[in-house]
């Protein structure tokens, strides 16, 4: 067996992994680079393979930088199933008509305001091209296995978000085991990842290879930077990922109402794929913790802003108040109106709660920058930028051991993807020093063969 890492190598986006196997071509993940530019550039760039000679495609998740190359590889020709859970493929049935939308909004912007050095400005592909990727989508039943020529395939629940897997591929001479995103054992909403049942290989993501998440609670934290905000007058505006991470912001602020630790602000939910999915969490309630009374509560916590003139209304407040909207890393969609507009002013917070790609203005401005690019114009931030990353969706370093000591043996080796660089080097030395496995960092578009596989 060959694989070969065509994303998520030294980056934490992009993921893409090609498998090779007596005659079968497999892809694991197909997500988009995002980031810093030379990363976004590689989305335009040739396939480094032929779409055409793929077999399939696994998909271990819904996030866009996993799952978000799809349309493309369809209109370049990929005629075969793409697998992936149920939950996922209904996830992606919003995430990915929404990401060519709004890459045309955003094509549309640049001509009429001529902010592009290309002319014209064109998306990377359009809603049409993505809801035609979804035909293409096979849903999978957990723990269901399925053969793609000699490759048994199975899906294995990981955390992270609803419907998140790890992929095991198996031959009849042994395992491979990549991890996709693994989530937290102590995710308020979703159940702890599975262990593993057999790995000969591993390939373990490394978002966060080099940290440990803050002991202290996420939700205190939050309530903190509600409360103080508030009491200067201000507005609480949380750039969020609309799966995953805004169900856990809603959850997380309905707890805290509930029990009287925030002022009762009212609270604004500005993306409607982020509602639209709790509907899909209702479908799922075995895949998470919570109760049909606490998705209920979840649901109703904040006031639904569907349509565009709800969400300038947003930027005309003049009370305290809570706003949460899309994306999380402050590269598009409406939380960028939100931040030109709330951002210049000393009494607002902006509060970042997962972790921020480098390149990003989310990045910049966790790290201390006072002014990003907004529309093609400078805008000061003055607002108090607070960085809650003690609420991220994926395992900590420590967390990751955990769940690779769940292996009944210690596989042949390990291949570390998607951290950036220093994370996956120190997840490298971690696995080394506490497991004494055998592990690597591979380099992007490095191939490697499996002996004896």
């Amino acid at each position: 067996m060959k694989l070969r890492f065509l994303g998520a190598a030294s980056t934490v986006t992009g993921s893409k992994t090609l498998i090779e196997h007596q005659g079968v071509r497999l892809l694991v993940d197909c997500g988009l680079f995002q980031g810093y530019k030379n990363l976004r550039l590689m989305n335009r760039e040739h396939w480094p393979f032929d779409p055409r000679s793929l077999d399939a495609v696994v998909l271990t998740h819904a996030h866009l930088d996993h799952s978000g190359a799809l349309p493309l590889l369809v209109r370049n020709g990929f005629k075969g199933p793409i697998y992936a859970s149920l939950a996922t493929t209904e996830l992606c049935g919003l995430l990915l008509p929404d990401s060519g939308h709004l890459q045309e909004e955003d094509a549309n912007f640049a001509n009429r305001h001529k902010t592009s050095r290309h002319d014209p400005a064109l998306p990377l592909y359009t809603e049409e091209d993505a809801r035609h990727a979804l035909t293409f989508f096979r849903s999978l039943e957990p723990e269901q296995t399925i053969d793609i020529g000699a490759i048994k395939v199975r899906l294995r629940p990981s955390g992270h978000i609803l419907g998140a897997c790890s992929a095991e591929l198996r031959t009849a001479r042994g395992s491979l085991l990549l991890s996709g995103d693994v989530g937290r054992p102590d995710d308020l909403i979703l159940h702890p990842p599975a262990p593993i049942a057999h790995a000969d290989y591993l390939v373990v993501e490394s978002t966060y290879g080099d940290r440990l998440h803050d002991p202290h609670n996420g939700g205190a934290e939050l309530a903190d930077v509600i409360t103080r905000t508030a009491a200067r007058g201000g507005i609480v505006l949380v750039p969020s990922f609309a799966i995953g991470r805004a169900q856990n912001l809603l959850y997380e602020i309905y707890l805290l109402k509930r029990a009287g630790r925030i002022p009762d602000l009212p609270v604004f939910m500005d993306s409607p794929m982020a509602i639209d999915s709790m509907h899909i969490y209702q479908r799922h309630r075995r895949e998470h913790r919570l109760s049909v009374d606490e998705c209920e509560g979840m649901s109703h916590v904040a006031k639904i802003c569907r349509t565009v003139d709800d969400s300038r209304a947003l930027d005309q407040l003049r009370f305290p108040a809570i706003i949460i909207s899309a994306s999380g890393m402050a590269t598009g969609g409406r939380v960028l109106h939100h931040l030109r507009s709330l951002g210049p002013d000393h009494r607002n917070s902006i509060v970042f709660a997962g972790f921020q790609a480098g390149g990003t203005r989310g990045a910049r401005l966790v790290a201390g920058e006072r002014s990003v690019r907004i529309f093609g114009e400078e805008v000061r931030i003055n607002a108090e930028v607070v960085s809650l990353a003690g609420m991220s969706a994926h395992a900590d370093a420590a967390q990751l051991i955990d769940w690779m000591k769940t292996a009944p043996t210690a596989p042949r080796h390990v291949f570390i993807n998607h951290g950036e660089a220093n994370a996956a080097d120190a997840l490298r030395v971690r696995i080394g020093r506490e497991l004494h496995w055998e592990a690597s960092v591979p380099l992007l578009g490095q191939q490697v063969e499996l002996a004896g596989l």
